[in-house]
């Protein structure tokens, strides 16, 4: 943009209107410049000004001319069409860029050099430090997660904390920038902070080193008394209702509201955080907590549902705050649930009552973990006949609120997946293996929780089943990638795994599922000095996340060696559909259970309360038309109609490679 100096006419106008300057000659404008719109303005240090030809609409319907009134103006360049009106204190060291809106703020500076919250370590999972994450704009989760895990690898977290550290001085200087289009009313201090196009705050009390990454398709809001310090918040997050925010990274399409506390946590995608509180904690894609006395500390959680008054001890009052706890995807704690860390809870586990036993049932998923008389019980694999574990598969991509082209987080929401089928084999081999050391025994031990014998037995059925169910579902899946006839030849050729990457163990790096192997290929590239860009390193995780269902075969190929005793590309005809009927069965029997627990929710005991005044048919009534019926229900007539599919696929892949290999 070209700029001149004013002209003696438009200094003598600004002077009529009140306007002074320590020296008009430090004033550029643009060519088309009017000076009608400046209102009791005091310019100091040097300041360039766009034209002010544009009426602007305020909450209300109230409309204003752009311009400035009633302000101080120091060391800024002021775009087109921009707003500036009441400055209690002043504006200071800030390009400020078009259609920006800043109405009754008392101060707003950059003082001296930021980097606007990048490279501050957030201490995540362990209150001491030992974990600290250095933060910067695109923080994925993936990335946090090695840098606050991979403690056992100290020269990979050495380098990626450099290439941090380069882009926070990159980014750092003496002005600040408030993008085209933001809206800023009502605050008292922002103070060394950046912020992104079409923001919106309103009624902060306090901003305070950071950088407010909005979006024009995604913007960031923040709104009354929230006081937030040393944070980046992303595109699509709001943050609101006296919200007090200090050393955190607040990813994409995030909430934190209602008098929320967080301090030195991590949030990533489509997190929310309401009424309560997190301390140093680690929250993975979709970990939500609604209620006021619940409490998440020191510990590493994803897609978590935290019920109210959960709560985590990380201080055993010997060596301070050093513990930490682990609850793998999927989990849940029932209300007023605790426990004592260190623990690690196993994927998609319900945890409810009390445990101080600093169990670990990371290989034993889909389980409940509960408390009575201050034991805690383990019943494997009971949360895979559960329909609530389904529809909360079933809801998170639907929540997944993020709208902008560069989403930071790579998100699985497979259920089943190598991950948790992993773990499952382990946990069926580990109860087989607990069973057979003694068959009489009424009550086992394990890793800090005891589980009934009865339970053990239908933990290893259930485990079975849902295993059978992901190795059908991947053989299916590649059958129906051919377009020939499934003679044995095709089947044979269809079945062949092309590549050795996905075999072996699996990780979920927070959200991502991917082998380890694959990922140790590029932590060893950061670690030996070959990789040095973080964009390339984001370019990497998001490969390996489009590459999943190429890394699924590899293992389910391995697995189902395993499990059918025969590779499956030297299949014949007749393994192909032994297989499919043991996914069948498995399948089917897997939604029946599910039928069965959705049945519940219709019971007569769940009728008390409703038609309060009114005789058995007024509550069935009354019943019916609140929560409807078993004939009418969304989730019971998903499980119907996903049984009829499934029964009529397998019998058409069972039909098709009849057809092709001439079997009756």
């Amino acid at each position: 943009m070209n700029y001149r100096k004013l002209t003696e006419t438009e200094i003598a106008r600004l002077q009529l209107q009140l306007c002074r300057a320590d020296n008009w000659s430090d004033i550029e404008v643009v060519e088309d410049f009017t000076p009608e719109f400046f209102r009791n303005v005091k310019f100091t240090g040097k300041n360039q000004l766009g034209k002010f030809g544009e009426e602007v609409t305020l909450a209300g319907g109230v409309t204003a001319h752009t311009g400035i009134y009633d302000a101080w103006i120091h060391n800024c360049s002021i775009g087109n069409n921009v707003l500036i009106h009441t400055i209690r204190d002043y504006v200071a060291n800030y390009t400020i860029e078009d259609n920006a809106i800043i109405f009754d703020v008392k101060l707003l500076a950059v003082d001296g050099e930021s980097s606007f919250g990048n490279g501050i370590s957030v201490e995540t999972i362990s209150e001491a430090g030992n974990r600290s994450v250095m933060i910067y704009d695109k923080l994925s989760a993936q990335l946090a997660y090695i840098l606050a895990l991979y403690r056992h690898r100290p020269q990979l977290i050495d380098n990626i904390e450099k290439m941090i550290t380069a882009y926070s001085n990159h980014v750092k200087s003496s002005r600040g920038t408030i993008c085209s289009g933001a809206r800023i009313y009502r605050c008292d201090t922002i103070l060394n902070v950046k912020i992104g196009k079409k923001a919106h705050i309103e009624g902060a009390r306090l901003i305070k080193n950071g950088t407010v990454n909005s979006e024009a398709a995604d913007p960031v809001y923040i709104g009354d008394g929230c006081h937030m310090q040393n944070f980046i918040i992303c595109s699509g997050s709001k943050v609101n209702n006296a919200t007090l925010v200090s050393n955190c990274f607040i990813g994409q399409g995030c909430i934190l509201d209602k008098h929320y506390s967080a301090d030195n946590s991590l949030f990533f995608a489509n997190c929310q955080g309401l009424h309560g509180e997190a301390c140093s904690i680690f929250a993975g894609p979709f970990t939500v907590t609604h209620h006021k006395s619940t409490l998440l500390i020191a510990g590493m959680f994803s897609f978590l549902n935290a019920g109210s008054g959960s709560n985590q001890s990380n201080h055993m009052y010997k060596l301070g705050p050093i513990h930490q706890g682990f609850v793998e995807r999927g989990s849940k704690t029932a209300s007023d649930s605790y426990v004592l860390w260190p623990a690690k809870i196993g994927a998609f586990t319900l945890i409810s009552g009390r445990h101080y036993s600093h169990c670990d049932t990371s290989e034993l998923p889909f389980s409940y973990l509960i408390e009575h008389k201050d034991v805690s019980y383990l019943s494997p694999a009971v949360n895979l006949r559960s329909i609530g574990t389904i529809r909360d598969s079933q809801k998170w991509p639907k929540r997944d609120v993020r709208k902008s082209e560069n989403l930071l987080d790579c998100i699985n929401y497979n259920l089943l997946s190598p991950f948790t089928v992993e773990r499952m084999i382990q946990g069926r081999n580990l109860l087989l293996t607990m069973r057979e050391k003694d068959e009489t025994c009424a009550i086992y031990q394990y890793q800090g929780v005891e589980i009934e014998a009865r339970i053990l037995s239908r933990g290893i059925r259930l485990y079975e089943n849902a295993i059978w169910k992901f190795l059908g579902n991947s053989l299916i899946t590649q059958l129906e990638k051919s377009t020939k006839s499934l003679d044995k030849k095709e089947i044979q050729s269809i079945l062949k795994v092309t590549s050795p990457e996905g075999s072996g163990k699996w990780v979920d790096i927070s959200g991502m599922i991917c082998p380890s192997s694959v990922l140790n290929d590029l932590l060893n590239e950061i670690e030996s000095g070959k990789e040095s860009s973080l964009e390339n390193i984001s370019a990497e995780f998001k490969r390996m996340h489009h590459n999943y269902y190429n890394y699924e075969w590899t293992w389910a190929y391995d697995t189902l060696s395993q499990w059918y005793g025969k590779k499956p590309d030297t299949f014949a005809p007749e393994d192909v559909i032994a297989v499919v009927k043991k996914w069948l069965t498995a399948v089917l029997n897997i939604d029946r259970w599910l039928y069965e627990d959705a049945q519940k929710e219709f019971a007569l005991t769940q009728r008390i309360g409703f038609g309060i005044d009114g005789d058995e048919e007024a509550q069935r009534k009354d019943f019916e038309n609140v929560r409807g019926s078993m004939e009418t229900d969304d989730s019971v007539l998903t499980i119907k109609k996903h049984m009829e599919a499934k029964n009529a696929l397998g019998k058409r892949i069972i039909n098709m490679v009849k057809e092709a290999n001439g079997l009756s």
